[in-house]
């Protein structure tokens, strides 16, 4: 499978094939349109067809290419930013049915595996978390808080004093029945089994805009309408919610490794507690030398860093300190996470009101459960059912105890609009190299810049679609990132990832006699797009 999110590729993208789906053609009306073809969107069309509901699921790109294709594809119900922390937050009750939800979650994900048949690896394991070297000194009572906080909401937990991996880290805490998979397997899996029920899949269709309504709309780029009873926005970034969900969450990129073991390692999922905290699971999970070892983490906000290799660099270093099982990586990747600011996922109706419009988003670290989640969900809410998750995760709240993480996250944001007062990354598109690309400044405008392996230049505006935030270029996976609010384009201003609808704009003429050609971004696509 070919990648549609960026340049690298993922050890599931390199392992796995999805079914092929057509473009939209025509206008089409339906009971629920889900916008997104990843964990998320297909659950949910998994979950709303099984009301008997027509379902019609629309994505950019393939199915699985988006942000899903590059997971680590933990599935777990230790929850990332910790119950003691959800329980501070939000009460004992949020606690208890976060912990409800997420082991749902995979019980819901391990019954349609045998149900269908699918082949995708999926196991039953521990998982262990403990504390990192620093912690040690400075939060040596983390993991009794957790203990407590996980206990208290239902959790099977327990202290591990020899845990599988021991290289320094003391006793950690195990997290019983955990699982694992391949993540593109399942979707594949999935997605012919929803084709066989009757869901329409149409890939390679861009959502252009979304309308609430008793019957709202999705527009599609190519000007088809789909025409609906309720919407389903299942994008990693909402595409629906332009304001209220960002100021309320952050985007950040993670990075993965996979390295070829050389020995066993012992099976598990393996967690360590600093933030950013390192993330290690098996390809397959069976500990033998056929196995990869992926191990991500050192995270940093979308657009604000372009040190990639430094990043694999350090992840590098940290697993052969601690896996001395481990060969040559032959994989390298990132991904983007949506980070909540009271460490809750926002799912359910749109926050800005627009009627019978939902949407599924700020997974964390744990976007493979809310896959499953927001599929049980959004069902019964547009079925019209009770579901008591409603509570914890409406995109409506607000939650006063995370007021000073919203603000700085939004003090943050607001620096980077500086970037229009600074000059250009390159003094003229001249001094960019086949491959790259860079901002160049043009009086009060800055331009997005990328010189093809061809050597064929590619301008578009620099301003960000979302909020007119200055994107930056991402040389690793070849990408405008937005250091606002996480939007991503392609090399030549198409869309990667919402919150922006609408590619980068044309750039402003070198010379201001000399007309732009008109021109959709889609048009300047190089010939592998």
């Amino acid at each position: 499978m070919n990648s549609d999110s960026g340049h690298t590729q993922s050890i599931w993208m390199d392992t796995a094939e999805v079914p092929e789906f057509p473009a939209l053609v025509e206008d089409i009306r339906t009971d629920v349109c889900v916008v997104g073809a990843g964990i998320a969107g297909l659950m949910t069309a998994w979950f709303v067809s099984r009301d008997g509901k027509r379902v019609v699921v629309i994505d950019d790109g393939p199915v699985g290419g988006g942000e899903t294709s590059r997971t680590t594809a933990h599935l777990v119900n230790a929850f990332d930013d910790r119950y003691y922390l959800v329980e501070q937050e939000h009460g004992e009750r949020a606690a208890r049915l976060t912990a409800e939800s997420h082991t749902a979650a995979i019980d819901a994900l391990e019954r349609i595996v045998r149900e269908e048949g699918i082949d995708c690896d999926f196991r039953r394991l521990d998982g262990y978390l403990f504390l990192s070297e620093e912690d040690r000194e400075k939060h040596p009572d983390i993991l009794e808080k957790e203990l407590k906080a996980a206990r208290d909401a239902g959790v099977a937990i327990d202290w591990a004093d020899r845990p599988p991996i021991d290289f320094g880290t003391g006793r950690a805490l195990r997290f019983r029945n955990q699982a694992q998979f391949h993540p593109l397997r399942f979707l594949g899996g999935l997605a012919t089994a929803l084709a066989n029920r009757g869901v329409k899949i149409y890939t390679r269709t861009h959502a252009e805009s979304i309308e609430g309504g008793p019957s709202p709309k999705v527009k599609t780029s190519d000007g088809r309408t789909i025409t609906a009873r309720a919407v389903c926005v299942c994008t990693n970034s909402p595409i629906s919610d332009y304001v209220v969900t960002h100021i309320k969450s952050a985007p950040y990129r993670t990075f993965v490794i996979a390295a070829k073991l050389r020995e066993p390692v012992p099976v598990g999922l393996y967690w360590d507690t600093p933030d950013p905290y390192h993330y290690v699971r098996l390809m397959k999970g069976d500990g033998s030398a056929n196995d990869y070892l992926i191990v991500g983490g050192e995270d940093h906000k979308t657009g604000q860093k372009d040190d990639a290799l430094e990043r694999f660099r350090c992840l590098e270093e940290w697993t052969r300190e601690r896996f001395p099982q481990a060969g040559e990586v032959k994989y390298r990747w990132s991904g983007q996470v949506l980070e909540p600011a009271d460490a809750l996922a926002f799912i359910g109706p749109n926050p800005d009101g627009a009627e019978n419009v939902y949407i599924a988003t700020g997974d964390s670290g744990n976007g493979m459960t809310h896959g499953p989640i927001a599929g049980m969900l959004l069902a019964d809410l547009i079925e019209g059912r009770r579901n008591a998750w409603s509570e914890i995760y409406d995109p409506k709240r607000v939650a006063l105890r995370s007021a000073p993480d919203i603000i700085r996250e939004n003090v943050n944001v607001a620096v980077q609009y500086a970037d229009w007062l600074k000059p250009g990354e390159a003094g003229s598109v001249d001094d960019i190299p086949p491959g790259e690309g860079a901002i160049v400044r043009r009086g009060l405008h800055r331009v997005a810049a990328y010189r093809d392996e061809a050597g064929n230049m590619h301008e578009r505006s620099a301003t960000c679609t979302h909020l007119r935030c200055s994107v930056r270029w991402n040389s690793t996976e070849k990408s405008w990132d937005c250091p606002c609010h996480g939007s991503r384009f392609d090399p030549y201003g198409n869309v990667l990832n919402g919150p922006a609808l609408k590619a980068l704009g044309p750039a402003e003429p070198e010379h201001e006699h000399h007309e732009p050609r008109p021109q959709r971004a889609t048009e300047a696509r190089g010939p592998a797009a």
